[in-house]
């Protein structure tokens, strides 16, 4: 029993040795952190999940901010995570935040448009007056699929507050132009009426001023489009449209990458392919 008390101690003693020798964090070094559900607002979906990098710093610490899709009607922040190892991967000193914002109910009514429009004014201004603590810089990158992507970009053309630097909007097969988007086919002139409460002769301010083709001067940000040649829901021609006036207006870099044979929503092969582009794009600026 002695003996087997005495290599205890031994062992105990080289352990704590081992473990002495190790180099210590740099002063100052932090760890990286998430916090989940974060809020921005008093309704419960006015939330947002937060990733911060290991040995970030307020100076040189991107922050790439991601809106999920649905139709303005459903999705969750949580789409995020599908594609979050990629971007740690592409981007592995950036900052992550994912977004989530007040749905419309179809059954009540509630949260018609500007609703969400106005939810991004007040997340964007969350991050503002927080990058600080977070010690993050206020470089961002804005994206979004779908109905998120067309809320990455008009908050990014319309909305922006120039405190954040906004060095490019990507967004993945946005609505642009609601009034064109109505047009397309009765099931989303039937959601566009009911999400702005009115079709465009009824309430024709509320589409203009809800398209983010409609505020592409006098500068808006870098612009990465991406959009399925395939698409029945949102049309390649929302890409098109978008693209064709930040060419007249000669405004900022920008781009639109077609997929062929594929539509609302992309294969995960696929997106790491366009991901890849989107660091390329980025990392030309």
């Amino acid at each position: 029993m002695k003996n087997r008390l005495g290599f205890f101690h031994l062992f105990l003693i080289f352990g704590w040795f081992v473990f002495s020798c190790q180099p210590d964090p740099e002063p100052g070094f932090l760890e990286a952190r998430q916090y989940l559900d974060e809020k921005y607002g008093d309704d419960p979906r006015q939330a947002m999940d937060i990733y911060l990098p290991a040995g970030r710093n307020s100076e040189t610490t991107p922050l790439l901010i991601y809106i999920h899709g649905g139709a303005w009607i459903d999705g969750d922040k949580g789409e995020f995570l599908r594609f979050k190892p990629l971007l740690e991967q592409l981007f592995p000193d950036y900052a992550f935040i994912s977004l989530n914002y007040r749905l419309f109910d179809f059954a009540t009514g509630r949260n018609q448009f500007p609703a969400q429009e106005q939810d991004m004014i007040s997340a964007f201004r969350h991050i503002r007056d927080h990058l600080g603590e977070w010690s993050i810089s206020n470089q961002i990158v804005v994206s979004g699929a779908s109905a998120g992507g067309h809320l990455a970009l008009l908050h990014s053309y319309k909305n922006h507050d120039l405190s954040m630097k906004i060095k490019t909007v990507m967004a993945f097969f946005p609505p642009t132009d609601l009034v064109d988007l109505y047009k397309f086919n009765n099931l989303n002139a039937l959601a566009l009426t009911a999400i702005l409460g009115g079709n465009p002769d009824q309430v024709p301010q509320k589409y203009f001023t809800s398209s983010p083709i409609n505020y592409t001067g006098p500068k808006p940000p870098p612009t990465l489009l991406f959009h399925g040649e395939l698409d029945n829901v949102v049309p390649i021609t929302q890409s098109q449209l978008l693209a064709f006036w930040l060419e007249v207006n000669g405004a900022v870099p920008h781009r639109l990458i077609r997929v062929p044979h594929q539509g609302h929503g992309f294969t995960d092969e696929t997106y790491a392919e366009l991901l890849a582009e989107a660091k390329v794009f980025i990392e030309s600026l």
